[in-house]
Protein backbone atom coordinates (compact mmCIF):
# COMPACT_ATOMS: atom_id res chain seq x y z
CA UNK A 1 0.00 0.00 0.00
CA UNK A 2 2.81 2.68 0.42
CA UNK A 3 4.62 1.41 -2.34
CA UNK A 4 1.39 2.64 -4.67
CA UNK A 5 1.18 5.51 -2.36
CA UNK A 6 4.35 6.49 -3.51
CA UNK A 7 3.94 5.99 -6.96
CA UNK A 8 0.64 7.72 -7.35
CA UNK A 9 2.50 11.31 -5.33
CA UNK A 10 5.85 10.90 -7.55
CA UNK A 11 3.42 10.75 -10.52
CA UNK A 12 1.79 14.36 -8.98
CA UNK A 13 4.66 15.41 -8.18
CA UNK A 14 6.18 14.83 -12.00
CA UNK A 15 3.33 16.48 -13.62
CA UNK A 16 3.81 19.61 -11.52
CA UNK A 17 -0.14 19.10 -10.17
CA UNK A 18 0.59 19.71 -6.84
CA UNK A 19 1.73 23.42 -7.39
CA UNK A 20 0.15 26.51 -9.10
CA UNK A 21 1.32 27.51 -13.08
CA UNK A 22 4.47 29.90 -12.71
CA UNK A 23 4.39 33.46 -13.64
CA UNK A 24 5.56 34.36 -17.45
CA UNK A 25 7.60 37.27 -17.87
CA UNK A 26 5.71 40.24 -19.38
CA UNK A 27 7.11 42.06 -22.62
CA UNK A 28 7.79 45.58 -21.82
CA UNK A 29 8.66 48.58 -24.33
CA UNK A 30 11.49 50.25 -21.68
CA UNK A 31 14.05 47.16 -22.58
CA UNK A 32 16.47 47.50 -25.37
CA UNK A 33 18.03 44.30 -26.57
CA UNK A 34 21.58 43.20 -25.44
CA UNK A 35 24.00 41.69 -27.70
CA UNK A 36 25.27 38.99 -27.91
CA UNK A 37 22.96 37.96 -24.96
CA UNK A 38 20.05 37.93 -26.51
CA UNK A 39 21.21 36.11 -29.86
CA UNK A 40 20.37 33.34 -26.83
CA UNK A 41 17.33 31.96 -25.07
CA UNK A 42 15.02 33.74 -22.73
CA UNK A 43 13.51 30.96 -20.44
CA UNK A 44 11.62 33.21 -18.29
CA UNK A 45 9.16 33.89 -21.37
CA UNK A 46 6.72 31.48 -22.68
CA UNK A 47 7.75 31.37 -26.30
CA UNK A 48 10.53 31.78 -28.30
CA UNK A 49 11.58 31.00 -31.97
CA UNK A 50 14.47 31.57 -33.84
CA UNK A 51 13.57 31.07 -37.44
CA UNK A 52 15.76 31.00 -41.13
CA UNK A 53 14.34 31.20 -44.30
CA UNK A 54 16.13 31.25 -47.71
CA UNK A 55 16.46 30.84 -51.51
CA UNK A 56 19.59 28.52 -52.56
CA UNK A 57 20.92 27.39 -55.75
CA UNK A 58 22.20 23.93 -56.83
CA UNK A 59 25.20 23.78 -58.31
CA UNK A 60 23.24 22.94 -61.91
CA UNK A 61 21.23 26.40 -61.32
CA UNK A 62 18.11 25.52 -60.02
CA UNK A 63 16.46 26.96 -57.21
CA UNK A 64 15.26 25.96 -53.70
CA UNK A 65 13.80 27.32 -50.90
CA UNK A 66 14.56 26.24 -47.41
CA UNK A 67 13.10 26.32 -43.69
CA UNK A 68 14.57 25.74 -40.30
CA UNK A 69 12.92 26.72 -36.72
CA UNK A 70 13.41 25.96 -33.32
CA UNK A 71 11.18 26.57 -31.12
CA UNK A 72 11.29 26.56 -27.69
CA UNK A 73 8.18 26.50 -25.22
CA UNK A 74 7.67 27.27 -21.24
CA UNK A 75 5.11 24.85 -20.04
CA UNK A 76 3.07 25.66 -17.02
CA UNK A 77 4.41 22.80 -14.62
CA UNK A 78 5.69 24.17 -11.56
CA UNK A 79 9.46 25.40 -11.84
CA UNK A 80 10.50 24.53 -8.36
CA UNK A 81 9.80 20.49 -9.40
CA UNK A 82 12.94 19.18 -8.94
CA UNK A 83 12.18 16.39 -11.18
CA UNK A 84 14.52 15.88 -14.36
CA UNK A 85 11.59 14.43 -15.84
CA UNK A 86 9.01 17.05 -15.53
CA UNK A 87 9.05 19.14 -18.74
CA UNK A 88 9.44 22.84 -17.91
CA UNK A 89 10.68 23.68 -21.29
CA UNK A 90 9.55 21.84 -24.66
CA UNK A 91 12.27 22.36 -27.74
CA UNK A 92 10.66 21.63 -31.06
CA UNK A 93 12.04 21.57 -34.26
CA UNK A 94 10.54 22.50 -38.29
CA UNK A 95 12.46 22.12 -40.99
CA UNK A 96 11.51 22.48 -44.85
CA UNK A 97 12.81 22.07 -48.60
CA UNK A 98 10.68 23.75 -50.91
CA UNK A 99 12.05 22.05 -54.73
CA UNK A 100 9.83 22.58 -57.72
CA UNK A 101 10.94 19.43 -58.97
CA UNK A 102 9.17 17.75 -56.59
CA UNK A 103 6.27 20.03 -56.55
CA UNK A 104 5.62 20.39 -52.99
CA UNK A 105 7.23 21.37 -49.69
CA UNK A 106 9.23 18.39 -47.92
CA UNK A 107 9.28 18.92 -44.17
CA UNK A 108 10.30 17.12 -41.25
CA UNK A 109 9.59 17.55 -37.12
CA UNK A 110 10.99 16.93 -33.94
CA UNK A 111 9.99 17.63 -30.31
CA UNK A 112 11.40 16.80 -27.01
CA UNK A 113 11.32 18.16 -23.39
CA UNK A 114 14.73 19.90 -22.72
CA UNK A 115 17.27 17.85 -20.45
CA UNK A 116 19.18 14.64 -20.10
CA UNK A 117 21.54 16.13 -23.00
CA UNK A 118 18.89 15.26 -25.69
CA UNK A 119 17.32 19.31 -26.29
CA UNK A 120 18.11 22.34 -24.87
CA UNK A 121 17.97 25.87 -25.80
CA UNK A 122 20.63 27.83 -23.96
CA UNK A 123 21.04 31.37 -22.98
CA UNK A 124 24.49 33.63 -23.53
CA UNK A 125 24.04 32.92 -27.25
CA UNK A 126 22.70 31.42 -29.78
CA UNK A 127 23.07 27.60 -28.86
CA UNK A 128 20.22 25.08 -29.48
CA UNK A 129 20.13 21.04 -29.88
CA UNK A 130 17.05 18.74 -30.69
CA UNK A 131 18.43 15.20 -30.48
CA UNK A 132 21.04 15.67 -33.95
CA UNK A 133 19.68 18.83 -34.64
CA UNK A 134 21.61 21.49 -33.82
CA UNK A 135 22.09 25.53 -34.54
CA UNK A 136 25.37 27.26 -32.85
CA UNK A 137 26.35 30.94 -33.64
CA UNK A 138 30.28 31.23 -33.31
CA UNK A 139 32.16 34.09 -31.95
CA UNK A 140 32.88 35.69 -35.22
CA UNK A 141 28.66 35.86 -35.93
CA UNK A 142 28.13 33.19 -38.48
CA UNK A 143 25.84 30.15 -37.56
CA UNK A 144 26.34 26.84 -38.50
CA UNK A 145 22.62 24.55 -38.94
CA UNK A 146 22.41 20.95 -39.32
CA UNK A 147 19.22 19.39 -39.68
CA UNK A 148 19.41 15.53 -40.91
CA UNK A 149 15.94 13.38 -41.52
CA UNK A 150 14.05 10.86 -43.44
CA UNK A 151 12.99 13.80 -46.03
CA UNK A 152 15.79 16.14 -46.06
CA UNK A 153 18.92 16.91 -45.46
CA UNK A 154 20.59 20.53 -44.21
CA UNK A 155 23.59 21.09 -43.73
CA UNK A 156 24.75 24.97 -43.92
CA UNK A 157 26.67 27.92 -42.62
CA UNK A 158 25.18 31.22 -42.39
CA UNK A 159 27.53 34.73 -42.19
CA UNK A 160 26.01 37.64 -41.65
CA UNK A 161 26.84 40.08 -44.28
CA UNK A 162 24.84 43.22 -42.38
CA UNK A 163 24.32 44.54 -39.13
CA UNK A 164 21.29 43.44 -36.92
CA UNK A 165 18.07 44.67 -37.63
CA UNK A 166 16.28 45.24 -34.48
CA UNK A 167 12.23 45.53 -34.87
CA UNK A 168 10.13 47.41 -33.60
CA UNK A 169 10.80 50.32 -30.95
CA UNK A 170 14.40 48.97 -29.99
CA UNK A 171 13.36 45.49 -30.06
CA UNK A 172 9.92 45.98 -28.72
CA UNK A 173 7.56 44.72 -31.46
CA UNK A 174 3.62 45.63 -31.26
CA UNK A 175 1.23 43.06 -32.31
CA UNK A 176 -1.86 44.58 -31.61
CA UNK A 177 -3.86 47.56 -29.70
CA UNK A 178 -3.04 46.47 -26.18
CA UNK A 179 0.76 46.93 -25.13
CA UNK A 180 1.05 43.70 -23.81
CA UNK A 181 0.18 41.96 -27.18
CA UNK A 182 4.29 42.42 -28.04
CA UNK A 183 7.09 40.08 -28.22
CA UNK A 184 11.14 41.07 -28.61
CA UNK A 185 12.61 40.96 -31.81
CA UNK A 186 15.34 41.31 -34.00
CA UNK A 187 16.33 40.29 -37.57
CA UNK A 188 19.78 38.94 -39.83
CA UNK A 189 18.91 40.10 -43.24
CA UNK A 190 21.12 39.30 -46.15
CA UNK A 191 22.81 35.94 -44.73
CA UNK A 192 25.29 34.71 -47.06
CA UNK A 193 24.64 30.61 -47.11
CA UNK A 194 26.63 27.79 -47.91
CA UNK A 195 26.59 24.06 -47.87
CA UNK A 196 24.72 20.82 -48.15
CA UNK A 197 20.83 20.80 -48.81
CA UNK A 198 18.07 18.75 -50.80
CA UNK A 199 15.13 16.20 -49.92
CA UNK A 200 16.77 13.04 -48.87
CA UNK A 201 18.66 11.42 -52.10
CA UNK A 202 18.75 14.32 -53.86
CA UNK A 203 21.01 16.79 -51.60
CA UNK A 204 24.01 18.08 -53.08
CA UNK A 205 26.43 21.81 -52.83
CA UNK A 206 24.29 24.97 -52.26
CA UNK A 207 24.82 28.92 -51.68
CA UNK A 208 22.29 31.29 -51.37
CA UNK A 209 21.18 33.27 -48.71
CA UNK A 210 18.39 33.45 -45.84
CA UNK A 211 16.81 35.96 -43.14
CA UNK A 212 16.78 35.41 -39.33
CA UNK A 213 13.83 36.37 -36.44
CA UNK A 214 14.46 35.49 -33.47
CA UNK A 215 11.54 36.74 -31.44
CA UNK A 216 10.58 35.70 -28.06
CA UNK A 217 7.24 36.82 -25.56
CA UNK A 218 4.47 35.45 -23.39
CA UNK A 219 1.33 37.09 -24.91
CA UNK A 220 1.94 37.59 -28.45
CA UNK A 221 -1.66 37.61 -30.12
CA UNK A 222 -4.98 38.67 -28.61
CA UNK A 223 -7.88 36.58 -27.95
CA UNK A 224 -9.79 38.18 -30.79
CA UNK A 225 -6.91 37.39 -33.50
CA UNK A 226 -6.69 33.95 -35.80
CA UNK A 227 -3.49 33.85 -37.70
CA UNK A 228 -0.77 36.01 -39.45
CA UNK A 229 0.67 36.97 -42.31
CA UNK A 230 4.09 37.79 -42.33
CA UNK A 231 7.31 38.25 -45.09
CA UNK A 232 11.05 38.96 -45.18
CA UNK A 233 12.89 39.83 -48.15
CA UNK A 234 16.40 40.19 -49.11
CA UNK A 235 16.48 42.84 -51.65
CA UNK A 236 18.83 42.83 -54.85
CA UNK A 237 19.89 46.25 -54.04
CA UNK A 238 21.16 45.03 -50.47
CA UNK A 239 17.91 46.58 -48.87
CA UNK A 240 15.71 44.70 -46.40
CA UNK A 241 11.54 44.23 -46.13
CA UNK A 242 9.30 42.99 -43.38
CA UNK A 243 6.05 43.03 -43.07
CA UNK A 244 3.17 41.41 -40.80
CA UNK A 245 -0.44 41.93 -40.39
CA UNK A 246 -2.31 39.75 -37.39
CA UNK A 247 -5.92 38.97 -38.61
CA UNK A 248 -8.93 39.11 -36.87
CA UNK A 249 -11.35 36.32 -36.33
CA UNK A 250 -14.52 37.30 -38.37
CA UNK A 251 -16.88 36.05 -41.35
CA UNK A 252 -14.33 37.25 -44.02
CA UNK A 253 -12.75 34.11 -45.53
CA UNK A 254 -9.23 35.62 -44.26
CA UNK A 255 -10.15 38.19 -41.35
CA UNK A 256 -10.12 41.32 -40.96
CA UNK A 257 -6.86 43.26 -40.02
CA UNK A 258 -6.44 43.57 -36.83
CA UNK A 259 -2.81 45.26 -36.76
CA UNK A 260 0.01 45.40 -39.14
CA UNK A 261 3.79 46.77 -39.51
CA UNK A 262 6.65 47.01 -41.46
CA UNK A 263 10.02 48.18 -41.68
CA UNK A 264 12.50 48.99 -44.60
CA UNK A 265 16.23 49.12 -44.18
CA UNK A 266 17.63 50.24 -48.03
CA UNK A 267 20.98 49.74 -48.27
CA UNK A 268 23.07 52.64 -46.52
CA UNK A 269 21.21 51.83 -43.86
CA UNK A 270 18.64 53.88 -43.47
CA UNK A 271 14.93 52.45 -41.53
CA UNK A 272 11.79 53.24 -42.25
CA UNK A 273 9.01 51.98 -40.06
CA UNK A 274 5.31 51.77 -41.11
CA UNK A 275 2.45 52.07 -38.75
CA UNK A 276 -0.61 49.34 -39.22
CA UNK A 277 -2.54 52.28 -41.87
CA UNK A 278 0.01 52.31 -43.77
CA UNK A 279 0.27 48.22 -44.49
CA UNK A 280 -1.85 46.23 -45.97
CA UNK A 281 -2.29 42.55 -47.66
CA UNK A 282 -4.36 42.03 -50.24
CA UNK A 283 -4.67 38.42 -52.10
CA UNK A 284 -3.99 38.11 -55.73
CA UNK A 285 -4.44 34.39 -55.87
CA UNK A 286 -5.09 31.78 -54.21
CA UNK A 287 -4.64 28.41 -53.46
CA UNK A 288 -6.14 25.09 -51.68
CA UNK A 289 -4.96 22.57 -50.17
CA UNK A 290 -5.65 19.09 -51.31
CA UNK A 291 -5.17 17.67 -47.54
CA UNK A 292 -6.87 20.14 -44.86
CA UNK A 293 -8.85 21.82 -47.72
CA UNK A 294 -7.61 25.58 -46.64
CA UNK A 295 -7.23 28.53 -49.09
CA UNK A 296 -4.39 30.40 -48.88
CA UNK A 297 -3.41 33.62 -50.56
CA UNK A 298 -0.39 32.95 -51.95
CA UNK A 299 0.08 35.65 -54.23
CA UNK A 300 -0.55 38.96 -52.99
CA UNK A 301 -0.04 42.90 -52.82
CA UNK A 302 1.38 44.63 -49.70
CA UNK A 303 1.43 47.99 -49.54
CA UNK A 304 3.86 49.91 -47.38
CA UNK A 305 2.63 53.84 -47.71
CA UNK A 306 2.85 54.34 -51.68
CA UNK A 307 4.59 51.41 -52.50
CA UNK A 308 3.16 48.11 -53.52
CA UNK A 309 5.03 45.02 -53.10
CA UNK A 310 3.98 42.11 -55.61
CA UNK A 311 4.53 38.22 -53.70
CA UNK A 312 4.27 35.35 -55.68
CA UNK A 313 5.01 31.78 -54.74
CA UNK A 314 8.03 29.21 -55.99
CA UNK A 315 5.27 26.73 -55.85
CA UNK A 316 2.19 26.84 -54.61
CA UNK A 317 2.12 23.77 -52.67
CA UNK A 318 4.09 24.76 -49.44
CA UNK A 319 1.85 24.19 -46.94
CA UNK A 320 3.87 22.70 -43.59
CA UNK A 321 1.49 20.21 -41.67
CA UNK A 322 2.58 20.05 -37.72
CA UNK A 323 -0.13 18.51 -36.51
CA UNK A 324 2.38 15.91 -34.93
CA UNK A 325 4.25 18.48 -32.80
CA UNK A 326 2.96 21.91 -32.34
CA UNK A 327 -0.27 21.07 -33.72
CA UNK A 328 0.11 24.38 -36.57
CA UNK A 329 -0.88 23.65 -40.06
CA UNK A 330 0.73 26.68 -41.85
CA UNK A 331 1.86 27.75 -45.52
CA UNK A 332 5.55 28.75 -45.32
CA UNK A 333 7.27 29.04 -49.19
CA UNK A 334 9.74 30.73 -51.16
CA UNK A 335 8.18 33.83 -52.84
CA UNK A 336 9.53 36.51 -55.56
CA UNK A 337 9.22 40.16 -54.72
CA UNK A 338 8.60 43.15 -56.76
CA UNK A 339 8.80 46.87 -56.30
CA UNK A 340 5.67 48.79 -58.45
CA UNK A 341 6.02 46.36 -60.70
CA UNK A 342 10.09 45.72 -61.12
CA UNK A 343 11.94 42.59 -59.96
CA UNK A 344 13.33 43.97 -56.65
CA UNK A 345 14.51 40.58 -54.38
CA UNK A 346 13.42 37.04 -53.01
CA UNK A 347 12.36 35.89 -49.76
CA UNK A 348 9.92 33.95 -47.70
CA UNK A 349 5.98 34.59 -47.18
CA UNK A 350 4.32 32.74 -43.39
CA UNK A 351 0.51 32.63 -43.41
CA UNK A 352 -1.12 31.17 -39.90
CA UNK A 353 -4.94 30.70 -38.97
CA UNK A 354 -6.16 29.18 -42.29
CA UNK A 355 -6.94 25.89 -41.12
CA UNK A 356 -8.11 26.85 -37.32
CA UNK A 357 -7.29 29.90 -35.19
CA UNK A 358 -3.44 30.19 -34.30
CA UNK A 359 -2.08 29.60 -30.54
CA UNK A 360 1.36 30.28 -29.39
Amino acid sequence: MKLRLFAVLLLLLTNGCLAAPPAFAPVKPVRALNFPADFGAHPEFRTEWWYVTGWLNTAAGKPLGFQVTFFRSRTEHDPANPSAFAPHQLVIGHAAVSDPAHGRLVHAERSAREGFGLAWAKAGDTDLKLDDWRMTRAPDGSYRVSVKSSELTLELTLAPTQPTLVQGENGYSRKGPAPQHASYYYSQPHLKVAGTAGRAGAAGPVTGSAWLDHEWSSEALQPEASGWDWVGANLDDGSALMAFQIRKKGNKQDGDKLWAHATVRDRGGKVTRYAPEQVSFTPKARWKSPRTNAEYPVATIIATGATRWQIAPLQNDQELDSRRSTGAVYWEGAVTVARDGVPAGRGYLEMTGYVRPMKL
